[in-house]
This record gives structure tokens, C-alpha cells and sequence, in this order.
């Protein structure tokens, strides 16, 4: 077990402490601040702990026991900065719930991924693990979410997910400002689909290496927002509405089974 903070102690970036999360130990992680609210209240009567830089927390009453729901914002390190935080308030489950870009045709717009392990095209995770190891899900986690799904009668995917440190060079977009890919980039999406790569997304990679050097639990689902098989663009806010839909009914279900007394 690693150093935890003081009951009172309001930790420096994400300005809670241990005494506002009455016990939890299961975190919900998105990246975006604005989809936290309706994450917690989607899994029952909630409350608001604070809100500090790119990490705004919300507790979240799940049939008796406190989920706690906080946004990590874009990227690696500011997810490993959140999961120290969080490991020294005694959170010892992390969820990474978001969107992604699927890149196999059979992954559509609406689906959920889940992602059983990532590819380290991130800086942040070789601060905690030489590249030889690798990012792999909690197995326990992973299959709750799994069943989760299929309880919720959500579409949903199983595979590895390419974690990048940027969203238009290293996931191969072009329609960025210049528009202009390194060579190192040109021609990986399809190396990646050739390989049976499933997303792209940009944290997951360095969740599960933090949490396992921690010996911590992690896993991540994300609903597909963007189909790279047919367009480098994000969806319409519709598909948007449909996959933060499923993923959310799909993290209620796997908690409501891994929580019980």
C-alpha cells in the first residue's frame, strides 16, 4: 500500500479530500469536466465535491455505496496525475469512460469499446514502466464491463486501443492545420487496423500502466464517436446523445455487480 493523504488533507490538483468520498473506492474517470454531473446522476442521487483545473468531482450514490466520478481532462499526464491524487485518497478501482474513433469497419458509430489493453504511443507511461512492459486492463474490471454490456443490450467490442500522446499526427488525421503527418505517423492507421487494433483514444495506455505499478485496478470503456474507416470526423452531437448513452448504462451495470455486499 502506498502513502495516503490525511482524512482532511485537500490534495494540490484535483482539491478534494478523503473525507468528502465517505469511503469509496471505485472512480469513474472521463476526460471532459462537463460530462461529469450527468455521469454521476445517471448512476443515482449525487452531490458535487469541488472543482480544480481539469478535474471536477462529483459523488455519486449507488444503491448504498459512493461512486466517485472525476474528469481528468486531455491526455496522459494529467490522468496520472489525477490517478496519484486519487490512489492517496484510497480509490483503488478506475474506470475510464469517454469517446473514441473506432478504426475497424465492424466498430460502428454508437458502439462501445472496451478495451482490454493499449498501445504506448504516449510519453507519459515511461515515466512509470520501461516500453517492454505492457498496458493491459484489470481482467476483473474488464469483464464486468463486459457483462455490463450485455446486460444493458449495448452493442459493444472487445480490443486494444491505440493511446496517442496527440489527436492529428499520431492518430494519422490530416485535417489538421497544416495537414501535414511525420513520416513515422504516415500509414500507421492501417498497420494498426492490419493488426487488429480496434480505437483510438488518448489515456488508456497510461491508466493502466500508473495503476498497475500502483498494483491498483483499471479499465476503460468508451463509446465510439467518430468511424475512421469512413472519415477523419468526429459525428454529429446525436451520436454523440447514443454512445455517452451506452456507456454509461454499460459502467452502471458492471458497478452495481462489482460493488455488491
Amino acid at each position: 500500500m502506498g502513502k495516503l493523504a490525511k482524512k482532511n488533507e485537500i490534495l494540490y490538483h484535483i482539491g478534494i479530500s478523503a473525507n468528502m468520498l465517505k469511503g469509496a473506492k471505485y472512480a469513474l474517470l472521463p476526460g471532459d469536466p462537463g460530462r461529469v454531473e450527468a455521469l454521476a446522476k445517471a448512476l443515482g442521487p449525487a452531490e458535487f465535491l469541488g472543482s480544480h483545473r481539469e478535474y471536477t468531482s462529483w459523488l455519486a450514490d449507488l444503491e448504498g455505496n459512493p461512486i466517485l466520478i472525476c474528469s481528468t481532462g486531455m491526455g496522459g499526464p494529467s490522468v496520472a496525475i489525477g490517478v496519484e491524487e486519487l490512489a492517496r485518497l484510497g480509490i483503488t478501482h478506475f474506470i475510464r469512460v469517454g469517446t473514441t474513433g473506432s478504426i475497424q469497419e465492424k466498430v460502428n458509430l454508437g458502439d462501445v469499446v472496451i478495451n482490454n489493453a493499449a498501445v504506448r504511443l504516449e510519453g507519459t507511461s515511461g515515466h512509470y514502466a520501461p516500453i517492454e512492459f505492457p498496458a493491459v486492463a484489470d481482467l476483473q474490471l474488464t469483464n464486468a464491463l463486459v457483462e455490463g454490456a450485455k446486460k444493458a443490450k449495448v452493442k459493444y467490442h472487445v480490443g486494444i486501443s491505440i493511446s496517442s500522446d496527440t489527436f492529428w499526427p499520431g492518430q494519422e488525421r490530416y485535417d489538421s492545420f497544416t495537414g501535414y503527418v511525420p513520416r513515422r505517423f504516415q500509414g500507421s492507421c492501417a498497420e494498426w487496423q492490419q493488426l487488429g487494433a480496434t480505437n483510438y483514444e488518448m489515456e488508456a495506455a497510461t491508466l493502466f500502466i500508473v495503476a498497475q505499478s500502483f498494483g491498483l485496478a483499471a479499465a476503460c470503456v468508451c463509446g465510439v464517436v467518430a468511424k475512421r474507416t469512413k472519415s477523419e470526423k468526429v459525428a454529429p452531437k446525436a451520436v454523440y446523445k447514443k454512445a455517452s448513452a451506452a456507456f454509461e448504462a454499460t459502467v452502471k451495470e458492471a458497478l452495481l455487480s462489482v460493488t455488491k455486499k
